[in-house]
């Protein structure tokens, strides 16, 4: 899949805040090395390096598109494509930062437990993944395909959820909560109010209906977005300052491992 950098920080502001909220969450650590796991376009990457100045800074995705525009945004890093799922530090680190990326794959009690097995002694790591899959923004697309001749076609992408609710990872992580690490999950349902003539279908144009649309040919796409955009038109209508209420819920994971040195 290839993304677009522009259509995603269409909405920086609001997507940036929970990535900060999650950094200002994390407890305080000696760093001398962090990743940020799923940069993207690298929007976090100068906070990351105002926490930690003197840490080398490590920025990995898949994506070449985001990479490019992260090394515009913040050069002062070193930039890996890797996927995720196969990702593997040169080294041992003491800071994984991941700010809705992780939501993309599946198995996330294997992925997060390797994830903590490359911590150094004492080391974090942070998670912010989005957890509205059932929501109109997300279950409008599934509705769309269900009812028209290409179902066949986008039926294979769709999945269920990646994301759990707390309980799940509450659960996953249990061993470490048993004296190796602190364990904090929460959950916060942002009440986003976006401009524009349709927010909600250029926030996830940029997100969760790129790889459907991808999927399609031309004629095709104009069809699925024009049907997308007038059904969440009505699931979230304009108020009456012109404005649009999006509340999007995101989960937050952060394991803090004890230092045992």
């Amino acid at each position: 899949m290839t993304w677009n950098p522009d259509q995603y920080l269409f909405f920086s502001d609001h997507r940036m805040r929970p990535a900060i909220d999650l950094l200002n969450a994390i407890p305080p650590v000696e760093a001398k090395h962090v990743v940020d796991l799923g940069t993207g376009a690298g929007t976090i990457l100068p906070a990351l390096r105002t926490r930690w100045p003197d840490a080398s800074l490590a920025a990995v995705d898949r994506s070449q598109e985001m990479l490019t525009k992260a090394r515009t945004v913040f050069p002062d890093a070193s930039f890996e494509q890797a996927d995720i799922a196969s990702w593997k530090p040169h080294e041992s680190v003491d800071v994984i930062f991941s700010n809705a990326a992780l939501n993309w794959l599946d198995d996330h009690d294997r992925l997060l437990n390797r994830l903590i097995g490359y911590l150094n002694p004492g080391g974090v790591l942070a998670i912010q993944m989005p957890r509205n899959h059932d929501r109109p923004s997300h279950t409008t697309v599934s509705e769309i395909i269900e009812q028209n001749s290409y179902a066949q076609k986008l039926r294979p992408l769709l999945k269920p959820a990646p994301v759990h609710p707390p309980a799940f990872y509450i659960d996953c992580l249990s061993s470490l909560r048993e004296g190796d690490a602190d364990v904090d999950i929460w959950e916060t349902d942002y009440q986003q109010l976006l401009s524009g003539e349709n927010p909600v279908a250029e926030w996830t144009k940029g997100t969760y209906l790129k790889p459907f649309l991808d999927a399609l040919a031309d004629d095709e796409r104009e069809r699925f977005e024009k049907s997308y955009r007038e059904k969440i038109l009505q699931a979230y209508p304009k108020m009456e300052d012109g404005s649009t209420l999006f509340a999007f819920r995101r989960i937050f994971i952060i394991v803090a491992l004890k230092n045992r040195l």
